[in-house]
């Protein structure tokens, strides 16, 4: 059997952050499918358990807050030896730069650098032999748009981090998943202009298509079983940055 399919996730252990909803439950559900014992981390333990209801494998929840050190430190205590770490978090900070405040840019940066780093400090020793780190980008770094210079500056700052770290924590593996615009949930606030905003992305877009959380669990599942990919951010966002 082929090293990039999901059955090499089959009795490894895998830290999901961000598995209480979106790409990150849906990534939690596959694992588990293959076999994977799940750690569920996020800041909202109800969600997580929500998640964990519908998996078949084993499970733990931990909650952890990419903002609180003591956290990041709590869940690596409680983990001990695990084989790979996915963070699919983000906490945007968006709107016009007159009226950013520093709170939410140091929150959105916790999500996407700050964590990510910690993350990385507090849990690479525990990786067993062949584990990885994979943390989410975003499209916003390479297509920046008005209102969206945190999002941009902190995807980016991300992409920058994943090379660093992989050549800081060789031989263990760090990459990123960079998604495009991507029908997980996230736009379900738009109601019943969500279906109207999603054509026009798609109309927009080289695949021509919105991407799905399935796409992006296809990503991860590469980075994560494939041993000669490292330092590497993979697009995942129908040609969107190009766009």
């Amino acid at each position: 059997m082929s090293k990039d399919t999901p059955d090499a996730l089959d009795g490894r252990r895998l830290i999901v952050v961000g598995a209480g909803s979106g790409i990150g439950r849906e990534l939690a559900r596959t694992a588990s499918a293959a076999g994977a014992e799940l750690v569920l981390a996020g800041p909202d333990p109800a969600r997580l358990a929500e998640t964990a209801a519908g998996l078949p494998g084993p499970t733990l929840i931990q909650p952890v807050d990419l903002a609180d050190e003591a956290s990041i430190a709590a869940l690596a205590e409680r983990v001990g030896r695990f084989d790979h770490l996915v963070s699919t978090a983000a906490m945007p900070a968006n709107g016009p730069l007159k009226d950013l405040r520093l709170a939410d840019v140091q929150r959105a940066f916790s999500a996407k650098v700050f964590g990510p780093l910690l993350l990385a400090k507090h849990l690479a020793g525990q990786l067993g032999p062949g584990g990885s780190f994979t943390f989410f980008s975003g499209v916003a770094a390479w297509r920046p748009a008005p209102e969206r210079v945190v999002m941009a500056t902190s995807n980016g700052a991300l992409a920058f981090l994943t090379e660093a770290l992989a050549v800081e924590l060789a031989p263990v593996r760090v990459n990123a998943v960079s998604p495009g615009i991507v029908d997980s949930g996230a736009w379900d606030g738009l109601a019943d202009r969500k279906a109207a905003f999603l054509a026009g992305v798609a109309a927009k877009n080289p695949a021509r298509r919105v991407g799905t959380p399935a796409d992006l669990v296809q990503a991860v599942l590469y980075a994560i079983t494939n041993p000669y990919v490292t330092g590497t951010v993979l697009h995942v966002d129908g040609g969107g940055r190009l766009a």
